[in-house]
């Protein structure tokens, strides 16, 4: 009862970046700001010069942080109300921008007085130190905190409450000798390889292999020289879409972190450390230039397009009415003209008209189920989209629409003089026409249902039937061309 008492008349002084929360505010907020304007790209390196604490201001000045959705760590935080309710003073001092800081303190109610950032002042290390010991004297505090820079405030503090560690504290932790005067500590959950599998959407290169679509309808796929070209392009958009894939994650952590599924996503849990995600996004778009740099030069400007409108898509696009899907269906068509610019061949006018339509169908179908799944506050305007509720049946009869268009363009191909030219037995094509058909439409019919994946390229590619469908239609392809 006597550690109790002692806890209970020593404040306790938290940090936030990376030991209330598994992640850290000032990159957060950085993306926010881009979100809202990407012209502040401009403004970043200007303010930064001017110090830190200018820079978080000006950040925190312009956005705010959702408080009520952040990854807190629930085993500290369930310790800290624990601590609260005991009647112990809880002091959150950190080196987060004053505004975000009071968000955090406001939302969670525990907190008897918040010390941060300002625009003058950075409270981080040997600053936060100087206003604690100040506030509090001399061994006057226990402290809770997670990195280097806070090392210095451990050794100054009554107790040390260590939590998630980076290298530095582990380091620090190890020799003083944890657990010798009570000093507590929480572990970080370890950080699974699946998760960096997920960072990259390994599941999502599937929509990459459209590259070799165009080498395989012009039957070259058996060419080695042919199909090293287009597995290179393989690479190089896996790659290059895996970057995109993590800028949009950081563009979106707040929107991520409101959707049942998407919040489990490893920057919107705080699984992986923003900082990270940058780092590997340009680690990932060195590698598809390093690899684009061994094709035509037609291949790297249809990737330089691909990554323009996909960053534009992410900034952007994706909140316009109707620009979004649109854009979707571009960029899948996009990855047809990859494959035809790896081999440096033109590509087919019918095979970009249909791949617009079916395309467009399949976008529309993600679109519909996000409306349909979209929690009852936002029926009024889909969170992030251009979207109403009702707008629901006109985006389904759309959909179905572009699916029928993409019928018949192909219907059309099978009886010009092209294939002709390619097949020897034109008519064996035909039964593609349904098999397209029944695809989509049981992709719209599965949506109508609730039964549908809310990516249906994913399901697309994860579904049994329709798996058998692309295979049965494969298979006539390559019949029909025999001689």
């Amino acid at each position: 009862m006597a550690a109790r008492k002692t806890n209970k008349n020593v404040p306790l002084a938290v940090d936030l970046d990376g030991t209330l929360i598994a992640t850290d505010l000032l990159w957060e907020g950085i993306f926010l700001l881009l979100k809202k304007n990407f012209l502040f790209v401009f403004l970043l390196p200007i303010w930064a010069l001017q110090g830190k604490a200018r820079l978080k201001h000006e950040i925190a000045e312009r956005v705010t942080v959702d408080a009520a959705t952040l990854p807190y760590r629930p085993e500290f935080l369930a310790f800290l109300k624990k601590e609260h309710a005991e009647g112990r003073r809880l002091v959150l001092a950190t080196a987060a921008a004053t505004p975000f800081a009071e968000a955090v303190a406001k939302h969670l109610g525990i907190f008897d007085a918040v010390y941060s950032t300002d625009r003058y002042r950075n409270l981080a290390s040997k600053a936060k130190l100087k206003m604690l010991v100040e506030a509090f004297g001399e061994d006057g505090f226990d402290y809770a905190g997670n990195s280097r820079a806070d090392i210095a405030i451990f050794d100054e503090a009554r107790k040390a409450i260590v939590v998630a560690p980076d290298r530095a504290v582990r380091a620090w932790r190890r020799k003083h000798n944890p657990g010798s005067d009570g000093d507590a500590f929480f572990a970080a959950p370890r950080v699974r390889f699946a998760s960096y599998l997920r960072m990259l959407r390994v599941h999502q290169w599937m929509k990459n292999t459209l590259v070799f679509v165009p080498a395989i309808l012009a039957h070259d796929i058996l060419y080695h020289d042919v199909f090293g070209r287009t597995f290179l392009a393989f690479i190089s958009f896996c790659a290059a879409a895996s970057s995109i894939y993590i800028v949009n994650d950081l563009f979106d952590l707040q929107l991520d972190r409101r959707h049942a599924r998407k919040k489990k996503r490893p920057f919107a849990s705080g699984e992986l450390p923003v900082w990270f995600g940058v780092c590997a996004s340009g680690a990932l778009l060195a590698l598809a230039y390093g690899v684009a740099a061994l094709l035509p030069t037609e291949y790297m400007l249809v990737l330089t397009l691909y990554l323009f409108v996909t960053t534009a898509y992410s900034a952007a696009l994706k909140r316009m009415l109707l620009i979004d899907v649109l854009v979707l269906a571009g960029l899948y068509t996009v990855r047809l003209l990859a494959g035809a610019a790896a081999n440096a061949t033109p590509g087919s006018f019918w095979l970009l008209s249909f791949s617009i339509f079916f395309f467009l169908s399949l976008a529309l179908v993600k679109r519909y189920v996000e409306l349909r799944n979209a929690p009852p506050e936002e029926n009024e305007k889909l969170a992030g989209r251009g979207y109403l509720g009702h707008d629901r049946e006109v985006i389904a009869q759309s959909g179905v629409a572009s699916a029928f268009g993409a019928v018949m363009v192909l219907a059309l191909y099978i009886d010009s003089d092209s294939v002709r030219t390619l097949y020897a037995y034109p008519w064996m094509i035909w039964p593609l026409c349904p098999i397209v058909l029944y695809i989509n439409l049981r992709i719209w019919i599965l949506a109508h249902r609730d039964q549908m994946h809310d990516d249906p390229v994913v399901f697309l590619l994860s579904d049994w039937r329709s798996i058998m469908m692309i295979l049965l239609g494969g298979v006539m392809l390559m019949t029909a061309g025999m001689r």
